[in-house]
């Protein structure tokens, strides 16, 4: 269940981070509510999370779901570069956040 939790926790840091920039440097209202409301629950099931995995481990999840979901958000609906070695490490990172999985005691 924990694990469970802190996907969901990585993918509200994902929605932050949308949210963030289509707020407009927070003149659009309703996109710096969601950033709000996306940030309290990411913090919020990251907290959950960490208190059965290791926070470092936990920490490292979290920001690796967040930046992969983020840079596939900017190439899909941004228009970011979608170039051989950036895709390349985002590979690496997934194989990173997958290994970090594996060697989990919880």
């Amino acid at each position: 269940m924990s694990w469970l939790l802190l996907i969901l926790a990585g993918l509200f840091e994902v929605g932050f981070t949308t949210c963030l920039k289509l707020s407009d440097n927070f003149r659009n209202l309703g996109w710096a509510a969601g950033f709000l409301v996306c940030t309290v629950l990411s913090f919020y099931f990251l907290n959950k999370a960490a208190q059965v995995i290791p926070l470092g481990t936990a920490y490292a999840v979290w920001t690796g779901i967040g930046a992969v979901g983020t840079v596939i958000i900017g190439m899909a609906f941004f228009r970011e570069p979608s170039d051989f070695w950036r895709l390349f490490f985002i590979v690496l990172l997934i194989g990173s956040v997958i290994g970090l999985k594996a060697v989990s005691a919880h």
